[in-house]
Order: structure tokens, then sequence, then C-alpha cells
């Protein structure tokens, strides 16, 4: 059997953890097919792809070691080409494969540990982490320098791929110049994140509930929003979700098969929570960990809001 064979097998079937501009790809290929970017300057090496993954899981094996860290499922886009010196000068069209080099600048990945998880709404989570590196981010013309990576530690929902990242699980400027830093900055951020905390923050949402006139009112808000000037954003939540993924959640709020409102329009906030991380989806790779979160954080301020009874820009005050 292959190492791509073997590492298939090893993978989650339910994957799409990120869909916009992206293919999935393996880890055997990203070590064996492609080319490591290097500093121009001094012609040093980057952290390539495949290590950053190996570092990742390495300490997902050794923080958790009673079960299973599956194989990571890794998503990358913007390839970069190139070739051999001995075809310069050829039609691109008559490059044979071995005369071809690539890399892809923009890299995600999520490695599940289905032995930690959680019930949410009899919704399986499992405790998943993983990562974003994006030479778009690094100065590739200069000497070597620190280099930028985006690591975190959630869960994911069985039900529909959805990662679900709190704020204290994600480092999204984690900077380092090694990868045995890397190792020992990861293991911080996994030490430091609470499960408990997390699970709790989560299941809470499904003690509140919001009817069709304040989803209508929230989703107008939430496209004012975006047009508002920064004087005008004074003071409240700076959420991230775009014009398009809003669209995106008025659709499934009708449509989902696992998330929409029930018949006469009442829909709980974790069901809610859900539709906005399903539209993080179509995210760029480079921001969509933390969009992700920033959903997480704007569904419990409106838990917040509900439960105390405070204004909240984004909401219509109905009973509920």
């Amino acid at each position: 059997m292959s190492n791509h064979e073997i590492e298939s097998s090893a993978i989650s079937n339910n994957n799409k953890f990120i869909e916009a501009n992206t293919q999935q790809v393996s880890l055997s290929h990203l070590k064996q097919d492609c080319t490591i970017p290097v500093f121009a300057k001094d012609n040093e090496t980057t952290i390539p792809h495949f290590e950053f993954i190996d570092a990742v899981r390495t300490t997902a094996q050794q923080l958790f070691p009673e079960g299973t860290v599956m194989m990571p499922n890794i998503r990358t886009s913007h390839i970069i080409k190139g070739r051999i010196p001995s075809a310069i000068g050829k039609p691109a069209k008559e490059l044979l494969e071995n005369e071809k080099t690539i890399y892809y600048e923009r890299m995600a990945f999520m490695i599940e540990i289905p032995h930690v998880h959680a019930y949410i709404n009899n919704q399986k989570l499992n405790l998943t982490v993983g990562g974003v590196r994006s030479y778009s981010e690094q100065n590739l013309f200069s000497k070597k320098s620190i280099e930028k990576f985006k690591v975190f530690i959630g869960y994911k929902n069985m039900v529909c791929c959805n990662l679900c990242i709190a704020t204290d699980g994600l480092k999204d400027d984690l900077r380092v110049s090694s990868v045995e830093e890397l190792k020992s900055k990861t293991r911080e951020l996994f030490l430091s994140y609470n499960q408990e905390t997390h699970v709790n923050g989560m299941r809470r949402l499904t003690d509140y509930t919001i009817n069709q006139e304040q989803f209508a009112h929230l989703v107008g808000k939430m496209k004012l929003f975006n047009h508002l000037d920064k004087e005008q954003k004074q003071g409240l939540f700076e959420l991230l979700t775009t014009d398009s993924q809003i669209n995106t959640i008025i659709k499934n709020y009708v449509d989902d098969n696992n998330f929409r409102a029930d018949n006469d329009g009442y829909i709980n906030l974790w069901n809610l929570y859900n539709l906005f991380t399903e539209s993080v989806k179509s995210n760029y790779i480079d921001n969509f960990l933390s969009r992700n979160c920033n959903t997480y954080e704007f569904a419990n301020q409106l838990g917040d809001s509900i439960k105390n009874q405070e204004d909240n820009f984004f909401l219509h005050k109905f009973d509920v």
C-alpha cells in the first residue's frame, strides 16, 4: 500500500472543513512532490508545509496519547509553478511531469482527535487541531526572518464538518524561527486551551432562541454594519462576516437540513452559530480561522444580550 493510500484511509471521509478555492492534497505529496521556498537573499529555506503539519500532529500525539490522532486533512490554494533548469525555453505544453516544479502559497489543515469528543444538541463534536500557512505573509525576497503561522485547537461538528474555534484556541499570529520553537508554542496553545469552558459555551447556545422577526432584524443589521463608517462602528461588536456570507446564512436559515429554523421560524443560537460557521467555509485560507472564531464570539454576545435583556445593535427586542 502506498503512503498516499495509507494517509487517505486514516482521514475522516467527512472532511470539507473549508471549500473556497482549495484542493485536497496528501502529506506525502507535499513532502515528495513540492519544492521548498527559500529566502532569496541568503537562500535559507522556509519551514515547509509538511514540517509545519508534522510539528502540530506530533505535539497533539504527545498531549493526547490515549487514543488515535488522525492523519491530517490538507487543503491548498494558489499553486506556484516552476520548471527545472534543463527545461528553460521549452513551451509549457511540452513540459514533462519531471520537468515541472510546484509549491502551494497557502495551506490549511486539520487533524481530528476523535477519542476526545462532546455532544451538543445530539450532535457529536470531535476535538480537532490544525493550522494555516501563507507564504504571502513572508518577505521571501529578503534574508531569512521570523516566520508566521496560524494554529488552532477546537472542535469539529461531525454532522457538517464545521469547525468550532474559541478565542483561547486560536493563535492567529504565531511567529517562530525554527520547527522546535513552532512545537513549543503550539504546545503552549494546546495546554492553555480550556476544553470544558469551550464546550459549555457552545452548549449554552441551545438555551436561547430567536424568532423570524428577530432573525430578519439581525441579518439586516449585519448587512448595515458592513457599510457603517469607523465612527458609527465604535462600541459595536466588530463583526467580520461578509455580505455574501450573510446571504448564505439567510438561504440556509430556510434550506439547511441540519440547522434551519423550525416551521414557525424559530431558531436557537446553536443552530444559528452553525449557519455562521457553515458560511465561513467560503473564506479564503488566509482568514477563515479568524472569521470562524469571530462567529463564536458573536453568537455568545447575542446569548448574553438575550440572557441579560441588554440592548444590542443586532437584536430587535422581542420576547424570546
